[in-house]
């Protein structure tokens, strides 16, 4: 019997999930780009989840994008298939809770595509990024040459963009791309860490205030601002003076507690 392409791991309210093809480098076949949007919607309709981690088997690889083995099978001309039959990218996107990237290998291309539909990414001091889009001669279809830009900035991105080089690791954290490296063994204890601390926030902030975010940033500076103003009236009005005196004395234990 064959491993399943795609694992699920559930923890309380954080699911974790394992892209599961380590000898092709998890690599997104057909078969897996369809189970990981089956997989997250139904993570997105199950209302014990809150907080999504997305990761690779093994250390060599988060995952080397698409199944390019699969693809020369068919020639080039399946490319426009191969993006549009089964997108993970806009699947993530559908999740309201944060995502959180465990980058433990490298993350190549379509792989890089699946690292930036995260909200946070933590990497291993193994992980390696490239977008070799440009060596292969396929266009982005999933975001990569519009998101890597806002990210790390244009003239970063067209370098590696343009030339296909990887960014170390240390390099990604220096740039901003990810918020810090750890050891392999570190990543995914530092990764639920991470989600137990997203988890201890008022509830309904860690769906609202991750949509405010995403919906700011698609938008100009005037835009944002006005959607923030918008927004706070509407969700502000209903907090008592009672909840926001009991939440700020446990922000202040909080704050003791992490000296």
């Amino acid at each position: 019997m064959s491993e399943p392409v795609l694992l699920v791991e559930k923890t309380g309210e954080i699911a974790t999930v394992t892209l599961n093809r380590p000898a092709a480098m998890n690599a997104l076949s057909r078969e897996l780009r369809r189970e990981i949007e089956r997989t997250v919607d139904s993570l997105e309709a199950d209302p014990e989840v809150r907080v999504m981690i997305v990761t690779g088997a093994g250390e060599r690889a988060f995952c080397a994008g698409l199944d390019l083995k699969e693809l020369g099978a068919k020639g080039l001309s399946s490319t426009s298939d191969a993006v549009e039959t089964g997108d993970p990218v806009r699947a993530i996107g559908r999740f309201s809770g944060p995502v959180i990237g465990a980058i433990n290998g490298v993350a190549i291309t379509g792989g890089f595509e699946l690292a930036l539909a995260c909200d946070v990414l933590i990497a291993s001091s193994n992980a390696r990024f490239a977008d070799t889009h440009a060596r292969v001669g396929i266009m982005p279809g999933w975001g990569l040459s519009q998101k890597l830009s806002r990210a790390i900035g244009i003239w970063r991105a067209k370098e590696l963009s343009l030339t296909g080089n990887f960014l170390s690791a240390e390099q990604a954290a220096d740039w901003g791309l990810v918020n810090r490296v750890v050891a392999p063994a570190d990543l995914l204890p530092a990764c639920r860490a991470l989600a137990e601390d997203m988890l201890s926030v008022v509830p309904h902030m860690l769906t609202g205030y991750k949509r405010l975010i995403d919906e700011g940033f698609a938008q100009s500076f005037g835009e944002a601002m006005a959607t923030e103003s918008r927004t706070a009236r509407a969700a502000n009005t209903g907090v008592s003076p009672e909840e926001v005196e009991a939440r700020r004395e446990a922000v202040r234990a909080r704050g003791k507690a992490q000296v």
